[in-house]
């Protein structure tokens, strides 16, 4: 399982014993532990992402224009990344309330790799703004409809969201176009 988001990176440790009795044992514990490996890594992972989700302020209780991002190591929040730039995000507008609550089912979601795309997923956003919410989940492929469309519809579900939800893809070329605008823009107070 190689879902690695930044703050979860695994610290192993190893007791490096030159005792060859020891390193005997430790070579069949180190085999019992490979074939238990994927399993306690991902909890691992999901344990040190609790302890630090537990402690954070919940998107619904913002105040203003703020955004969350959750991305996996080595890709930032940017469409220009290398491996955002070839690909899109899934936008739902909430209403306000609802926040907090598909913000953790969608992490949960892509910590749980419940997405089923291989390393397609690259990260979520949400975005407090005042009128509505705004949660988004970036991939790497825009080209790639079917996997797209397995995006939207795990989406769909872990959000529990009602069938006449609008869902926009957006691919991040067209971001930057839309953008582009206001890229080189100074402004001077």
């Amino acid at each position: 399982m190689n879902n690695k988001f930044d703050a979860l990176k695994d610290d192993d440790s190893g007791d490096h014993d030159q005792n060859e009795e020891n390193n005997t044992q430790k070579d069949s514990e180190k085999e019992k532990n490979d074939r238990e490996k994927p399993q306690s890594t991902t909890k691992r992972k999901v344990e040190q992402f609790w302890r630090f989700y537990s402690h954070m302020v919940r998107p619904g209780d913002l105040t203003g224009h703020s955004d969350f991002h959750l991305f996996k190591e080595g890709i930032k929040p940017m469409w220009e990344d290398d491996a955002n730039k070839n690909g899109g995000k899934w936008i739902i507008r909430l209403r306000k309330g609802l926040a907090s609550r598909c913000w953790e089912n969608l992490i949960l979601a892509m910590l749980g790799e419940q997405f089923m795309v291989g390393e397609e997923i690259c990260g979520a956003v949400v975005s407090v703004r005042f009128q509505e919410d705004i949660i988004s989940i970036w991939n790497k492929t825009a080209s790639d409809q079917a996997t797209t469309a397995r995006i939207r519809d795990t989406l769909r579900r872990v959000l529990n969201l009602p069938p006449n939800t609008i869902m926009e893809y957006k691919t991040h070329t067209d971001s930057i176009k839309d953008n582009s605008s206001f890229r080189n823009t100074k402004i001077t107070l």
